[in-house]
């Protein structure tokens, strides 16, 4: 029986539809789809419309990437334009 890949479950905040925003949603569906391709969802959270919910997981800047699962938690901070440092951030392994 194959076994079941743990699904990565990545929460974007954002407030608006900024650049550096819009930068970073393009720039972590790329990554996911290069390293994650098939096992990932990606949340996208507005603070401009749900600001209450940047407490819940400490948001202090955005935009900000939160790995959710699986844990530890890890966030990145920024529009995520560098790869490596998003890929060793979030701990993902490049697929071989």
């Amino acid at each position: 029986m194959a076994e079941k890949v743990a699904e990565w479950q990545l929460m974007l905040y954002i407030a608006g539809q900024t650049p550096k925003s819009i930068k970073a949603l393009n720039n972590i569906k790329k990554y996911a789809e290069e390293h994650l391709k098939g096992i990932y969802s990606i949340e996208i959270i507005d603070l401009l419309q749900n600001p209450q919910l940047a407490e819940g997981d400490q948001i202090l800047a955005v935009p900000t990437l939160v790995r959710k699962f699986p844990e530890p938690i890890r966030k990145i901070i920024g529009d995520l334009s560098n790869e490596e440092r998003v890929l060793v951030g979030l701990n993902i392994k490049p697929l071989t």
